[in-house]
């Protein structure tokens, strides 16, 4: 439990490691402290209860996805949901195997979603842009409706994706290197949404 004398109203909790920390205004009394650690740790765990599920039936869907059009040779360790992305579809992390979708994306059509978890799948058999890495995505056959869709959403959301670079994370920034030309994607929507 954090205590702060700039929050005024609200009371917020969230997973640090293995602990919840609660934060809330200085101003409140020990039993209000008491009754708001209760029900903000009973949310937090029951926000949890209900990820997990939608996380395993992702990483399900991952499996099937690199079996079906990657030979299963993309084997994550971890595939799951986050909300702190905003501005990427999602991210992968080669070194450790993970692969984080961004919230924004559910309720989106599966079609969509599966487009941008091969995306990322493609990235654990190869790190960047290049030829290889878009023939990889390219066996999936509704790349180009996906990438659409994706550029609609920005589009519709007022994003000016146009000088945005896809980064894989731990890999360093290089603008569409051995991409071919027709492959360039101005909106690189899957690993950005806007610019920050």
């Amino acid at each position: 439990m954090r205590r702060s004398r700039r929050r005024r109203r609200t009371v917020a909790a969230y997973r640090e490691d293995d602990k919840i920390v609660v934060l809330m205004p200085d101003r409140m009394s020990r039993s209000e402290e008491k009754q708001w650690v209760a029900e903000m740790v009973e949310r937090l765990e029951r926000q949890e209860r209900r990820r997990k599920p939608t996380d395993s039936k992702l990483a399900g869907r991952a499996r099937e996805l690199s079996r079906r059009y990657l030979d299963g040779d993309a084997r994550p360790r971890s595939v799951r949901w986050v909300d702190n992305q905003k501005s990427r579809w999602g991210s992968c992390t080669p070194a450790d195997g993970t692969i984080r979708l961004s919230s924004r994306l559910q309720g989106m059509p599966s079609w969509v979603i599966d487009y941008v978890l091969l995306h990322e799948l493609a990235h654990l058999l190869e790190h960047g842009h290049s030829a290889r890495f878009w023939e990889l995505v390219g066996r999936y056959p509704k790349t180009e409706r996906a990438r659409g869709f994706l550029e609609g959403v920005a589009s519709a959301a007022g994003l000016d994706l146009s000088d945005m670079n896809d980064t894989v994370d731990d890999e360093p920034a290089d603008p569409v290197a051995g991409v071919p030309e027709s492959r360039e994607d101005p909106l690189l929507a899957i690993d950005r949404l806007d610019p920050r």
